[in-house]
C-alpha cells in the first residue's frame, strides 16, 4: 500500500486554502491522505459592514463548516487581517506548526502577490521551511529530518517573476464539492467580495464578482450563482495551463478538462524529482 501523505495548506485568510487548492485537498482526502488547512490571520477586516471579534468568530465558523465538507482540520491563527508581519516571533510560530504536523508537502501563496497578508504568509513559510530541520531553533519542539516539499498556488502576477506551473490538476470530479466549501464562506462569497464591481479577467484582486445587489436571495440560487463564477475562474486556469494538463493527462483527457488548479514546486523546499511526481500527486495518471 502506498504511504499515506500529509499535506499542509497555508493561506492568509479563512477561505484562501479552499479557493486556491480546495479541489486538490479533496482529491487527497478521497484517497485517504491527511490534509490540514491553516489561515495565518483571523479575517477580522474582511467585510464592509462588520469587523473585529464578531467577524473573526463568524469567519471561524464558516471555515469549520467548509472543513466538514472536505473532512479535514482547519486551524485559524489569531492575527489581525491586514496586519500580518513576517517577523521573528511569527516565524517561530510557523516553524512549530510545520514541525507539529510533519508534512510531506506544504502548499502556500507566492511572495509576489497583491495582498500584504499573502506576501507575508509566503515569506513566513519560505523562512521556516529549512529551519524546521535545525534542532537548536525551538529546541523543545522536535526538528524534522528533512524539509517538506513546497508548492505555490496559482496566481497571475509577473513582478518580479511569473507563476510557472509544475503540475496542473483536473478538478472536474471534485468541483461541486469545492463549490460547497466556498458556499460555506457566506460573508465573503455573497457579501464582502460580492460588493465589488466587475473587473477584468486578468486580475487576481477580485474574483470577477458583480454588484452585491445582483447576488441571488435564496441559498439554492446563491450556490448556483457561485458555481457559475467559480467554474469560469477555474475554467480559465484550465485553459491557461492546457499544455501542462496535456503533459500530465495526455492529449485526449487533458484537452477535455473544464476546471483545474495548478501548483508550482518551489526550490526553497525539498527537491521533487520528476519520477516522484505521481507519489506526491497520486491522483495523476500513472
Amino acid at each position: 500500500m502506498a504511504k499515506q501523505l500529509r499535506v499542509l495548506c497555508i493561506g492568509a485568510h479563512p477561505d484562501d486554502c479552499d479557493l486556491y487548492c480546495g479541489g486538490i485537498a479533496l482529491k487527497y482526502r478521497d484517497r485517504g491522505h491527511q490534509v490540514k488547512f491553516i489561515a495565518t490571520t483571523n479575517g477580522d477586516a474582511g467585510h464592509h459592514e462588520m469587523g473585529g471579534g464578531e467577524l473573526a468568530r463568524r469567519r471561524y465558523a464558516e471555515a469549520q463548516a467548509a472543513a466538514q465538507v472536505a473532512d479535514l482540520e482547519y486551524q485559524i491563527l489569531d492575527n489581525h487581517d491586514g496586519e500580518l508581519q513576517p517577523d521573528l516571533a511569527t516565524r517561530k510560530v510557523m516553524i512549530g506548526l510545520i514541525r507539529q504536523f510533519d508534512p510531506d508537502l506544504v502548499i502556500t501563496h507566492r511572495s509576489n502577490d497583491y495582498h500584504p497578508d499573502h506576501r507575508a504568509t509566503a515569506v513566513l513559510v519560505q523562512d521556516a521551511i529549512f529551519l524546521v530541520t535545525a534542532p537548536n531553533i525551538l529546541p523543545l519542539t522536535p526538528s524534522l529530518p528533512d524539509s517538506p516539499i513546497l508548492g505555490y498556488t496559482h496566481d497571475r502576477f509577473t513582478e518580479p517573476t511569473p507563476f510557472v506551473p509544475t503540475v496542473a490538476i483536473d478538478t472536474d470530479d471534485v468541483f461541486e464539492r469545492k463549490v460547497d466549501m466556498m458556499h460555506c464562506h457566506k460573508s465573503q462569497m455573497y457579501e464582502w467580495l460580492a460588493r465589488e464591481s466587475e473587473v477584468a479577467d486578468d486580475t487576481e484582486k477580485q474574483l470577477d464578482w458583480v454588484a452585491e445587489s445582483k447576488v441571488p436571495e435564496t441559498d439554492e440560487d446563491r450556490r448556483a450563482w457561485l458555481a457559475e463564477r467559480l467554474g469560469k475562474r477555474f475554467g480559465q486556469i484550465a485553459d491557461r495551463y492546457r499544455d501542462c494538463l496535456i503533459k500530465w493527462y495526455g492529449t485526449e483527457h487533458g484537452g477535455q478538462i473544464r476546471t483545474a488548479e495548478a501548483i508550482m514546486i518551489s526550490e526553497y523546499g525539498r527537491e521533487l524529482p520528476q519520477e516522484e511526481m505521481n507519489r506526491y500527486f497520486p491522483f495523476l495518471p500513472g
